[in-house]
């Protein structure tokens, strides 16, 4: 879930944006840590990057390595980072490019190829690299519009479901996305709206949108705790945007960071919106720490890891095996059928169709 700053148990960390997740491993051989022999690897993420330290403690105790993490803004920023130090890489691996920027991390050569411990258990349709193995898919997330169940209580009013709904004059002025060009969920909104109407459909709808008073800000951090009235930064704030575009598993983070916890989410996924986001993780080229990058790349599609990501990334494993927690299942939504669109095309036409995006709603 590669966004800007994520919910509150990430927020602090977040903000020290370097983490050293020490476990009961070795000592470092270098000052910087990835120096040839360290016992630190280090890995460069998005500010969404989480884990709980019983985890990192566990990768440690199995592997005597060390995580540093070094968070880098947004993922689009952490990736335009990487290609300008191309080569000499500021870490070890890569975790955060999705499928929407895939290929301008590999078309840029930024990973060295190496086929993970575990490959076997996970989902064949997300080894978009399969056959080179510079990427391993670690989860998957589906980025939906939310709505505050509250407000469309008080007014009487059904909240919408699908592209389409949202064109409705009922919902006039009560969404508010993030910017394509430099929001991964903005990113991923536009691509579901490109795989909903076509080619030649999608600038027509945004048209429509635009009219309809949908308002863009440039990152998931404002728009999701600032803007929508149905987070709790929302309603602490006087947020008065009840349409949001977050994720399908944003309804368990109200729940579980609510004091006390409610029997319901106050949100709700308007499963009709969906658009399918795989996140990746690569062993960089260039790498000073390449045997514990490959060895953390194990642990990232491990069992360990793989169940420790629901409840702090909110996202959903990859692997076969891995089983999820109540809470997750529980308040979550299911989207069954969420909009995806071919890799290939994503590469061919992205920088169009964010352009065309911008020059239609952020003139």
């Amino acid at each position: 879930m590669n966004t800007t700053t994520k919910y509150t148990a990430t927020a602090l960390a977040a903000a020290l944006g370097v983490t050293v997740l020490a476990g009961c491993g070795g000592s470092d051989d270098g000052a910087s840590g990835t120096s040839k022999g360290s016992r630190t690897v280090t890995l460069v993420t998005h500010d969404s990057f989480n884990a709980s330290d019983a985890a990192l403690k566990a990768f440690t105790e199995e592997t005597g390595y060390t995580v540093k993490v070094l968070k880098s803004g947004d993922a689009g920023s952490a990736l335009n980072q990487e290609i300008l130090t191309k080569g000499s890489p500021r870490g070890d691996v890569f975790f955060g490019v999705d499928n929407t920027l895939l290929s301008r991390a590999l078309d840029n050569g930024l990973f060295t190829p190496y086929e993970a411990e575990g490959i076997d258990r996970v989902a064949a349709d997300v080894r978009l690299d399969a056959e080179k193995n510079r990427v391993t898919p670690v989860d998957t997330g589906d980025i939906c519009v939310n709505y505050d169940k509250q407000y469309f209580a008080d007014k009487k009013l059904d909240p919408p479901q699908t592209f389409d709904d949202l064109l409705k004059p009922e919902y006039k002025d009560l969404l508010v996305t993030e910017n394509a060009a430099t929001s991964s969920p903005g990113l991923g909104f536009l691509l579901g709206t490109v795989a909903s109407h076509g080619e030649k459909g999608y600038e027509s709808y945004w048209k429509k949108l635009k009219d309809n008073g949908v308002k863009v800000v440039d990152g998931w951090e404002q728009a999701y705790n600032e803007e929508f009235s149905g987070s709790a930064g929302g309603r602490k704030a006087g947020a008065d945007r009840p349409l949001v575009v977050s994720y399908a598993s944003s309804p368990p983070v109200e729940v579980l960071y609510a004091e006390p916890q409610p029997t319901e989410a106050p949100t709700g996924v308007a499963a009709g919106t969906c658009f399918r986001q795989i996140e990746f993780a690569g062993l960089l080229d260039g790498a000073k720490n390449e045997a514990g990058g490959k060895a953390l790349l194990d642990f990232l599609i491990g069992k360990r890891f793989q169940e420790d990501m629901p409840l702090n990334m909110f996202v959903n494993p990859v692997v076969k095996d891995a089983e999820l927690p109540e809470l997750f299942t529980e308040f979550g939504a299911t989207v069954d059928e969420p909009a995806t669109v071919a890799p290939e095309r994503i590469a061919e036409n992205r920088e169009q169709w964010v352009r065309s995006w911008s020059s239609i709603v952020v003139k």
